[in-house]
């Protein structure tokens, strides 16, 4: 069978360039007038990456969500600074997330961009209720009798993406380079990242979405381990 060629990945030089210049103008007169760029350069392109890594997902047994929908499969530019030490009013970032459960407590699949890398892989946080979280109560539990299973996809991926993981103490986050392994390190875990991180110029080559892919492929068995009753 002839193999069929890549598809041309929606992501361009501008799409970086974005939120370059956001990040170096991040204010509502700047937004205003950057509005439809905003549209052309970086919503747009995302959403046709979703199409594009459609077919790839919907083959993984994930039951991943698939609606095209802001906050499901989207991140939201605009950000919360109500509590937020910070007040720029913008993300300089969009995420394409594809998550394993409707509520957004679970595991899903990502592609971030962002102004000079973009990223994807797999990521699960514990939510604002931990104790009662797909993490705590399905994660950390089969990390309890699974130790064998991590440490052999640890062998396997581990030479190939970043791994990292973040506690809290006293609402402070705080991230551990590494996989989690013990028991320990285990009640305290809130949050897991597994990806690769790429340059712009990766991410506009026609061989990203096959790429993504394969990335997507390696990092399901972890998301299900984290939080799907179906994972075996």
């Amino acid at each position: 069978m002839k193999k069929s060629n890549p598809a041309n990945s929606p992501l361009t030089l501008a799409t970086f360039q974005f939120f370059k210049d956001l990040g170096r103008n991040n204010h509502k007169e700047w937004m205003d007038k950057n509005r439809e760029r905003y549209q052309t350069e970086a919503v747009a392109p995302l959403r046709a990456l979703l199409e594009a890594l459609r077919p790839a997902v919907e083959k993984l047994d994930g039951g991943y969500i698939v609606t095209g929908r802001t906050n499901e499969n989207f991140s939201r530019i605009n950000r919360d600074i109500r509590f937020a030490k910070d007040k720029t009013l913008y993300h300089t970032r969009l995420y394409l997330k594809f998550p394993d459960s409707a509520d957004g407590e679970g595991s899903e699949l990502y592609v971030g961009v962002s102004p000079d890398v973009v990223t994807a892989g797999f990521r699960i946080y514990g939510g604002s209720d931990y104790k009662k979280s797909p993490l705590a109560t399905i994660g950390h539990a089969r990390a309890l009798t699974n130790a064998k299973w991590l440490a052999k996809h640890k062998t396997k991926l581990g030479g190939k993406y970043e791994s990292y993981w973040h506690s809290s103490q006293k609402g402070e986050w705080i991230k551990t380079p590494g996989w989690p392994s013990t028991d320990d390190e285990w009640k305290r875990l809130r949050a897991w990242i597994v990806r690769r991180v790429m340059k712009p110029t990766a991410a506009t080559n026609r061989e990203f979405i096959n790429e993504v892919g394969k990335i997507f492929r390696d990092v399901a068995p972890l998301a299900a381990f984290c939080s799907s009753p179906r994972w075996k």
